[in-house]
């Protein structure tokens, strides 16, 4: 039963993060939340708090302000009070400048009592740094800026 509630929350959250709706996505999410995004780029880095990963979620909607994501299987494991969600997806979506954006990935997801307090995405990193590289030198600074930590 718990492991089909962990799913539906998934799914919700990834809905809502496809309406650019992040702050759905950061109800069940712990204060000191660990989130990992791999890359050296502005959306890259890692973040140790529930703040710093909404600026980051601001970020990435300013940079890629419709990106979508199309979910294609969740697993869950363990018990409530510790349990690891994975979820591989397709996105896709434009970037600011409205070249076409696509990529696909996993988030690993560990959960504490219902709230996310580990968060790893895994995805082709080089397609990211593109899109910063290409906004930066079009004159959108916050596509060259220090990731958020």
């Amino acid at each position: 039963m718990y492991k089909a509630i962990a799913r539906r929350k998934a799914e919700a959250t990834f809905d809502a993060l496809s309406r650019g709706d992040w702050e759905s996505a950061l109800k069940d999410v712990a204060p000191d939340v660990h989130h990992v995004f791999p890359g050296d780029n502005a959306i890259g880095g890692e973040r140790h708090s529930k703040e710093a990963l909404q600026r980051w979620f601001e970020r990435l909607h300013r940079l890629i302000p419709d990106l979508h994501f199309d979910v294609r299987r969740i697993s869950v494991k363990g018990w409530p009070w510790d349990m690891v969600v994975a979820v591989e997806w397709s996105d896709h979506g434009h970037a600011s400048d409205g070249v076409a954006y696509e990529n696909e990935g996993a988030h690993w997801i560990r959960l504490r009592r219902g709230k996310a307090t580990y968060i790893h995405a895994y995805l082709d990193t080089e397609k990211v740094t593109a899109i910063c590289d290409r906004l930066a030198q079009a004159g959108i600074a916050e596509a060259a800026a220090e990731p958020i930590s």
